[in-house]
């Protein structure tokens, strides 16, 4: 059995969402008519009993989300570095005096420059993926690249170049 979701219309309650894993467990998610939400996590004996729940808050969902869609989205490109010899996936941090902070991405011109492709900016838990040319670098950020060794180490010096 491959990952399924589930949806249950719960009248005059909201919807229920149940993500029901290969291994069979129950994960659902209750949203309610007032937008408030329910993460649920149940037995794995009986799929039918809630075993507890978390109320969450839009925030906390966000967040939630941001965590979970950032894994997927890095383990994806560590399971690129995996299979293709000589390709790495790596972060590399935005130093605070870099030319480039506060200007966009397309000023870089990474690619052309390095070989490296910057396939996600992430911020403060955010993900920027697969971020446009007019997407801003800000100090601080981590940008997701992916690049042989050479191009790498080439995109990490252009981004911690400064006027010093």
């Amino acid at each position: 059995m491959g990952v399924r979701i589930e949806k249950t219309d719960l009248p005059g309650i909201g919807v229920r969402h149940d993500l029901v894993t290969a291994r069979g467990r129950r994960i659902g998610v209750v949203t309610y008519r007032d937008g408030s939400r329910e993460l649920s996590i149940f037995d794995i004996q009986d799929p039918d009993a809630c075993a507890f729940s978390i109320p969450m808050s839009d925030a906390e969902a966000a967040t939630l989300s941001d965590i979970l869609g950032a894994s997927f989205m890095l383990s994806k490109l560590t399971e690129l570095t995996d299979e293709a010899a000589g390709l790495f996936t790596e972060h590399l941090l935005v130093p605070t005096d870099s030319n480039y902070a506060g200007r966009p991405l397309g000023a870089t011109q990474a690619r052309s420059r390095t070989g490296a492709s910057i396939v996600a900016i992430v911020r403060d838990k955010q993900v920027i993926a697969s971020p446009t040319p007019n997407d801003v670098i800000e100090a601080g950020d981590s940008l997701v690249a992916v690049g042989t060794r050479q191009g790498l180490d080439s995109l990490a010096d252009l981004i911690a170049s400064s006027t010093g």
